[in-house]
């Protein structure tokens, strides 16, 4: 069967040939005019018994099967071709932890609907588009763990993202703690590349890790950190329950350890990202994206196979069945 999205033209010149056939069609039609004759009858009574000639109708077949065959012949001389092509791929994936802060300042609603849940989202997009790659989940407030351990299977990774809530471990924010059991999980990674993404909104407060310890011991392992601070800069509404059972906003300050991120970044041989919103953080993960892709190296062989064949086999059918037709059922009528 012929895949004609793989049909390609050695002589696509040949194509501007086609043009005879609307051309034949008019001098058809023209001839068929010239040579009709008419005849005046002073009535038609005795012609009322006469069916209708079908056969002297189907002897338009004749020049359609010969455009056909003209059609295919051309087709044919432009030398179709099919090719097909195979690669050897070689992809060096890369083994990537999102060290995610879970404390209580991240319910904060200057990234919506809450800096939480704006970072799992785009996260979420991240991690579809590293189809080469294993990636993990740590999360962390006052103490940390590994919500996902390195994995490529991603549809997993995924649906654990969701469950992912404050609340869920001590509060507080052990920076160090949450990069150093990131650490743990690649240091004994054979990938090439290994890279932490840790993301969080304020300073460390908690953990018996200092996160520049951390950072030295990333470093040792080879592992490049990228910082992410989330939140606006400078005040942002947090939700608190009201005496009442509700829920009441107000607003507080953003204290984001810039100077801490960066110098871990800067140990690492990553860099540091502040997002103030939603874009931004979405941005960011392009940035990561661009700077941490697979290699890939590629081989492709390619083989073209003439395909003419076919059309030829279409002239050849057309053309006998013009000539059988014009010589058995339309000859009297030709």
């Amino acid at each position: 069967m012929i895949d004609f999205n793989e049909i390609t033209f050695a002589h696509k010149a040949f194509f501007w040939l086609l043009l005879v056939i609307p051309l034949m069609a008019g001098w058809y039609f023209w001839r068929l005019k010239v040579l009709s004759g008419s005849i005046r009858l002073s009535s038609f009574r005795n012609f009322r018994t006469l069916k209708n000639d079908s056969l002297s109708l189907a002897r338009h077949t004749l020049p359609v099967l010969r455009a056909i065959a003209i059609a295919a012949i051309i087709i044919a001389i432009a030398r179709p071709q099919s090719s097909t092509s195979w690669q050897n791929v070689t992809t060096e994936g890369i083994d990537i932890v999102i060290a995610l802060d879970i404390s209580g300042s991240m319910l904060a609603e200057d990234l919506r609907p809450n800096r939480l849940e704006a970072s799992k989202n785009v996260a979420t997009e991240f991690i579809e588009g590293r189809i080469n790659d294993r990636i993990g989940l740590v999360v962390y407030s006052g103490e940390s763990f590994t919500q996902c351990p390195l994995t490529s299977d991603h549809s997993v990774l995924k649906n654990l993202f969701k469950d992912i809530k404050n609340g869920m471990i001590e509060d507080g924010t052990a920076i160090g703690m949450g990069l150093a059991t990131a650490v743990n999980r690649l240091k004994d990674s054979e990938a090439k590349s290994k890279v932490v993404i840790l993301l969080t909104d304020g300073s460390n407060t908690s953990g018996a890790i200092p996160p520049i310890t951390a950072a030295e011991i990333a470093k040792t392992f080879g592992i490049r950190v990228y910082t992410v601070g989330v939140g606006t800069n400078g005040m942002a509404p947090y939700p608190f329950r009201s005496p009442l059972g509700g829920v009441i906003y107000q607003d507080v300050e953003v204290k984001i350890d810039e100077p801490t991120l960066k110098e871990i970044s800067k140990i690492t041989g990553g860099e540091y990202f502040r997002a103030t919103d939603n874009k931004k953080l979405a941005a960011i993960y392009e940035e990561i994206d661009k700077l941490e892709k697979s290699k890939i190296e590629v081989t492709e062989f390619r083989k073209k196979n003439e395909a003419f064949l076919p059309w030829g086999i279409l002239a050849a059918i057309a053309l006998l069945l013009e000539f059988i037709l014009s010589k058995t059922l339309f000859k009297s009528i030709t």
